[in-house]
């Protein structure tokens, strides 16, 4: 759980370590909102993103699923700064399929933590196939840094994009081959 008060009174320190006056008119409410704000942020500290995938239910399909751009947010935790963009998550089933909005949950439920984009995108596929037991899962994220592009070398326009490949997906490069190609039509569709 977040100690929101403990939050509030560190919001308060570093407003007066940057020469800012806390009491002032518009800052007044600032560390509780904050607070208020890492609530949400980091509310997948308090749970387990896979579980949304124990609401899978029997099907025979052995077709590929995919669903492309899910809005994705979440704070690196090296700076504590936003990384956005977007999540495509496809996988193969093996006898179970999950619904599509719980696989927004799973992406979103990583997003909420102190996080690197690397890590999410490996947690994502690893849940996909592991809790679905799945033949394959592929999870591709693609993001802009608030760390490089308002700070550091300030790369406005970059996009860092990271891929996680489980199953048939890590072996057959076909196969993952035919999974990027859809997910790259996705901008031209």
């Amino acid at each position: 759980m977040v100690d929101g008060p403990r939050i509030a009174r560190a919001v308060r320190e570093i407003l007066l370590a940057i020469g800012e006056d806390p009491d002032r008119d518009g800052l007044v409410e600032t560390p509780e909102r904050v607070a208020e704000a890492y609530a949400q942020l980091f509310s997948g500290l308090s749970e387990d993103p896979a579980h949304h995938l124990e609401a899978a239910f029997e099907e025979e399909t052995r077709d590929l699923i995919l669903i492309r751009d899910l809005p994705m947010a979440s704070l690196c935790e090296h700076h504590l700064l936003p990384f956005t963009g977007k999540a495509h998550v496809g996988y193969v089933p093996n006898g179970r399929v999950a619904g599509f909005s719980e696989l927004a949950r799973v992406v979103e439920g990583y997003a909420r933590r102190p996080q690197l984009q690397e890590r999410l995108t490996a947690q994502v596929a690893d849940a996909v196939y592991g809790e679905l037991g799945a033949s394959a899962a592929i999870v591709v994220v693609e993001a802009t840094h608030t760390c490089m592009t308002m700070r550091g070398t300030q790369a406005i326009g970059s996009v860092a994009v990271t891929s996680a490949a489980r199953g048939v997906f890590e072996e057959d490069v076909v196969r993952r081959a035919e999974v990027l190609a859809l997910i790259s039509r996705g901008d031209k569709a």
